[in-house]
Parts: C-alpha cells; structure tokens; sequence
C-alpha cells in the first residue's frame, strides 16, 4: 500500500458504501454474521406505510481545495467521480423529500457533520490524518495505521449519514441523536456490509477507546456519549449480531459478560427499528 496517506482506492472504497443505506428488500444473500432477520416482527400487509413522494437527490459538490497536502487526493476524487458514483447509487435506492449534499473537504478540523442549513454530509480530511494518528500513537504499524483509518473513516461517514436520515425524513428519536445515528452506523455497517462492516464498527470502537486513555478531561455537557459508552456500545452491536461468532469478545475481556447477555436483544431491536423506519423511504 503507498505510504501517500490518503491512498485513492482506500477512499474509492469508502463512498460507495453508503450504498447500503438502501436496506435492499429484494436481496437474497445475507452476511453470515448477522441476526437472522427473519426473526424480526414484519410489518402487517394492511399497515405498510405508503412510499413518499421522491423530491430530492444527493449531490456532490466540490470546493477549491487551497491547502497543498491535500491537492493529490482532492484531485484523484474529482477524477474518478468517487462522490458522484456513491450519489448515483443512493438516488437509485432512496426516496427523498430535499437534497442532500456529499462532500469532503479541508475543514481546518479533524471532523465529519451533517449540517441541517444546507442538508450536507461533509467528511474532512484532517479526520483521516487524526485517525491515522491516533492509531500510530497507540503502537499499530503504519500499514494497520492506514487500514483501520479507512475502516474507522466509513463507520464516521455512516454515523453522519443517519444524521442526514433522521432529519430528512423527521425519524423519531426517542433518546439521544448521537447514539441513534451511532447504531445506525453499525447496523449498517453489520447488516449490510459483513465482514468489511465488522472491521469498520472495530476500528470505531478503537479510536474510542484510545481516545477516552488520552483524554484528561470529560465534557460531561456534551450531546455525544462518553467515548468509553461508544465503545462498549460499539462491541455490544457486533457481539449481538452473532454472539457464537464472535464470542471472543465476551471471553477475552473486552465486553463484561452482564453486558454481553443483553447485547443480542438490544442488537435485535436496533434492526428493527431502522427497518421499519426507513421502510417508507425504499425505492421499490
């Protein structure tokens, strides 16, 4: 893998992921990996909600890039149309009723928002490099550094894209929006992207966990979850999927087993929440 840190097929591969926020309803195939969603109540024929009206796309937009570390990247993204083909897929598979705008950018932050003003999802690159960094400083090598980058990168995109979600569609949140959009992340990521949404939650879990060791101080006003909460949330979504699967991580220590026992229901229920709330939204 070049040592360029923003490697144009790692990037390539992160956009078209969002794909998977479609939930496709006419798929066969299914990661092994997963609760079986057959296990899930279905929604009674005659209280189906009705499709919506689609009054909107995602659309990319690109702005001028100044600062010279990123000019590679920018330019590789431009050219191969990464953002309009991950757009493209989306706009085949969800109804939308206002568009959402697809960015990266150099923000002057390490960051990743949705923004409600002008309905953006926006993935910086300083987000990459602090991810990078913060893998190298807990003693991975440069070539893990870079891959679970790529792989926390995506779970961050996801987590914003469900921001985007809840918002465009009014979805109810019955609790905190950070950690909605957090499982979100991983149920996608889980569900519909297998063995490469599994690394993906991993990474995340990771840098929470390296992130609540560096931090001195907590912000206990903040709307996001203690990074150790995001953590063991993180685990507790993957252990839920398949608890025989990956019933190491109950066995080797990272998940208390009081928490493992309960991470299957409450995995269960997050899929079928996002099921039924999207299930207006799908394209047929």
């Amino acid at each position: 893998m070049s040592r360029n840190l923003f490697n144009l097929l790692a990037i390539a591969a992160m956009f078209p992921v969002v794909a998977a926020c479609v939930f496709s309803s006419g798929g066969d195939s299914k990661p092994a990996n997963t609760v079986n969603i057959s296990s899930v109540t279905p929604i009674p024929a005659n209280s189906a909600p009705a499709q919506n009206e689609d009054r909107g796309d995602f659309i990319v937009e690109h702005s001028e890039v100044t600062n010279a570390k990123f000019f590679e990247i920018d330019r590789q993204i431009k050219t191969d149309k990464t953002l309009e083909k991950a757009a493209d897929k989306l706009n085949r598979s969800l109804i939308l009723p206002n568009d959402i705008f697809l960015r990266t950018k150099v923000c002057n932050e390490p960051n990743a928002a949705f923004d409600e003003k002008d309905s953006s999802v926006t993935v910086c690159y300083e987000l990459m490099e602090h991810f990078y960094k913060l893998f190298r400083s807990a003693g991975d090598s440069d070539q893990k550094a870079y891959d679970k980058m790529f792989d926390a990168i995506r779970f961050a995109f996801l987590h914003e894209i469900g921001h985007a979600l809840i918002y465009s569609y009014k979805l109810p949140v019955t609790g905190s929006e950070e950690e909605a959009a957090d499982r979100c992340s991983s149920f996608i990521n889980i569900e519909e992207l297998g063995d490469e949404g599994v690394r993906a939650v991993l990474a995340a879990a990771d840098a929470f966990d390296i992130e609540s060791k560096q931090k001195k101080t907590r912000d206990l006003s903040d709307e996001h979850l203690l990074q150790e909460q995001r953590f063991y949330n993180s685990i507790c979504m993957i252990y839920g999927s398949d608890a025989v699967k990956f019933a190491y991580l109950e066995r080797d220590g990272y998940l208390p087993k009081e928490r493992a026992a309960r991470c299957p229901g409450e995995y269960e229920k997050t899929v079928e929440s996002w099921i039924r709330l999207l299930a207006p939204w799908r394209k047929k």
